[in-house]
């Protein structure tokens, strides 16, 4: 599928995040917060909001890519638990967090959300984690049937 000309990314999206790649429906960031190993899922359909909205081959679609980016994520990094949530409570375009968390992580048990200031990646360690995320993610989408490109 070809990328929707009229779709744009949030602003806090972008300020927040790196751009990693590209599935069928979404864009996959990178949380620019190199405390969790953190990726969104961001379907680029104009106006989505809510998952509910999308339509139904879309949300289909939304949670095979969940899945897959889920396994690129256990795979990279084996967390002790993943986090997936849709809040959107700051940012209305819909996006889909995927959180690696570890019982040694600077939030654990509790969320992520509002615990110290983000960390940004230092260029080696960036470079490191985008190339281990892209290898596992290209690999999982394979295996999925589905196409991942870089972005």
């Amino acid at each position: 599928m070809a990328a929707n000309s009229s779709f744009s990314l949030h602003p806090k999206l972008k300020e927040d995040c790196l751009p990693l790649g590209r599935l069928e429906l979404s864009l996959v960031l990178l949380m620019n917060d190199s405390r969790f190993p953190w990726c969104l899922l961001v379907p680029e359909r104009v106006g989505a909001s809510e998952i509910y909205l999308l339509d139904p081959p879309d949300q289909q679609m939304l949670m095979h890519e969940s899945v897959v980016l889920s396994k690129a994520l256990v795979e990279a990094y084996r967390p002790d638990k993943l986090n997936v949530a849709a809040l959107g409570n700051q940012v209305p375009q819909l996006h889909v967090h995927h959180i690696a968390r570890f019982r040694s992580d600077a939030a654990w048990p509790h969320p992520v959300w509002g615990v110290g200031k983000a960390v940004a990646y230092e260029p080696a360690s960036l470079s490191a984690n985008m190339e281990r995320l892209a290898n596992k993610l290209g690999a999982a989408a394979t295996a999925a049937q589905l196409g991942f490109r870089l972005w």
